[in-house]
C-alpha cells in the first residue's frame, strides 16, 4: 500500500531528469558550469512549481524562500572564487529579480488580483536565476502560451471568462524555451 502512494505522489516529477539531462546535452558546449547549475536549479525548481500551481493552484511561499536559499548558497562560492564575473552576474540577478517581480507585481495590482501573488513571486524568484536578459522572453513566451490557451479553452466552451488557468506551468515553458533555445 505504501509504495503505491509513493509511486503516484512521484510520477508527476518523473520527466525531470530527462529535462535535466537534456539541459546538459544541449548547454554543454555553450555554456559554463556554473550557468548550467543555475539552470538545472531554475528547471528543477519551476517543474515543481508548474506541478503544484496544476495540482493545487497556488505556488507555496516554501518553494520560494527554497529558491532564494539555493540562488544565494550558489552564488556565495563563486563570489570567492571569482568575484568580477560573480559581480556582473548579482547585477544582471538583481536586474532580472527586479524586472520579473515589478512586471508581474503591477499586472497583479492592475487586474485586481487575476494574477496570483505566487506567480508574481515566482517570476520575481525566476528572474535571480535568468538574469535581465533571459526573464523577459521567458514571461512573454509563457504569458503567450496562457493567452493562447485561455483563448482556446474558452473558443471551445470548455471554461468561460471568469475561470482562472494555472499561470505557472506555462511560464515554465517559457523558461524552458528561454534555456534551451536562447
Amino acid at each position: 500500500m505504501i509504495t503505491k502512494g509513493i509511486k503516484k505522489h512521484m510520477f508527476p516529477y518523473a520527466g525531470l531528469p530527462l529535462i535535466l539531462g537534456a539541459l546538459i546535452i544541449v548547454c554543454a558546449n555553450r555554456m559554463d558550469g556554473f550557468t548550467i547549475l543555475l539552470r538545472g536549479l531554475i528547471i528543477i525548481f519551476g517543474y515543481i512549481a508548474a506541478i503544484l500551481d496544476l495540482k493545487s493552484k497556488r505556488i507555496p511561499n516554501q518553494l520560494i524562500l527554497a529558491m532564494l536559499a539555493s540562488w544565494v548558497l550558489v552564488m556565495t562560492p563563486k563570489l570567492f572564487f571569482d568575484t568580477a564575473a560573480a559581480v556582473g552576474m548579482l547585477i544582471d540577478s538583481a536586474l532580472g529579480f527586479a524586472i520579473g517581480g515589478c512586471i508581474f507585481l503591477l499586472v497583479y495590482i492592475v487586474s485586481h488580483k487575476g494574477l496570483g501573488g505566487g506567480d508574481v513571486k515566482f517570476m520575481a524568484a525566476a528572474g535571480l536565476y535568468l538574469g535581465l536578459k533571459n526573464a523577459i522572453p521567458a514571461m512573454l513566451y509563457g504569458t503567450i502560451l496562457a493567452a493562447l490557451t485561455g483563448l482556446t479553452l474558452i473558443i471551445l466552451k470548455r471554461i468561460n471568462r471568469k475561470d482562472k488557468i494555472p499561470l505557472a506551468p506555462f511560464l515554465y515553458i517559457g523558461i524552458l524555451i528561454t534555456v534551451f533555445f536562447q
